[in-house]
């Protein structure tokens, strides 16, 4: 089915890798690890597997929890030997990630045209709320809704129709931009329409269809609502 714009009018985003940049991550990696980049990754993918395993087996913890443990495995993968105080240090950067050129001026341009915006996470509060103002986008925001509320993360059909409760908004009506494959399968399977952000203009992952819309930017949202 094709996007329909004019169903929309509310639109939640994902943060991690859509509002901001995990990559950013390498650089606090980069003064304690020879090679930091296999490590980042690997720190990453494991993250998101224990969110998807949590949901499987009732084993939640705060998403600021699960990265750090993440990030220990990948530490111990990599044979790197530091100190608790250093891994925590290296943690600490996801309160202060870079955040992408057009995220500001996108969300901006989409607040001027009546558009209620959200932020659906699985981040828990407090790392929302150093996102957000990190971010500067605090003033465009109805609010941040996380998986904490629930203790479900992503892609679970229940995070994203409670996102449509707390927003107050008929689930058909939100439009959830997100750049991870699973997150768009997962709010197109709760009902939303689901949009992907492809910036690297890399393969779209197809194994179950394909998302209601692709953009390359936040900017090219606007001009496919408005």
């Amino acid at each position: 089915m094709p996007f329909d714009p004019d169903r929309v009018t509310t639109i939640t985003f994902d943060s991690y890798s859509t509002i901001v940049d995990v990559e950013a991550a390498q650089k606090a990696l980069a003064d304690r690890v020879d090679d930091p980049q296999p490590v980042s990754r690997l720190w990453r993918s494991r993250s998101l597997a224990y969110t998807f395993l949590a949901n499987q087996i009732d084993a939640y913890k705060p998403f600021y929890e699960m990265n750090r443990d993440a990030l220990q495995y990948a530490l111990d993968a990599h044979g790197v030997d530091i100190t608790t105080e250093e891994r925590d240090e290296i943690l600490a950067v996801y309160h202060e990630l870079d955040v992408f050129d057009d995220v500001r001026d996108g969300m901006n341009r989409l607040y001027d045209a009546g558009y209620d915006l959200y932020v659906v996470s699985n981040g828990n509060p407090e790392m929302l709320e150093s996102m957000v103002d990190f971010a500067g986008i605090g003033g465009l925001l109805e609010d941040t809704v996380s998986a904490d509320e629930i203790q479900t993360f992503k892609p679970a059909a229940e995070l994203y129709r409670h996102a449509a409760e707390r927003t107050e908004t008929d689930i058909e009506e939100i439009a959830h931009v997100t750049a991870g494959y699973f997150d768009v399968y997962g709010a197109m399977h709760a009902g939303m329409q689901g949009v992907w952000v492809n910036r690297d203009d890399g393969p779209w992952d197809a194994f179950a269809g394909e998302p209601d819309l692709t953009i390359g930017s936040f900017h090219d949202l606007h001009d496919d609502l408005v």
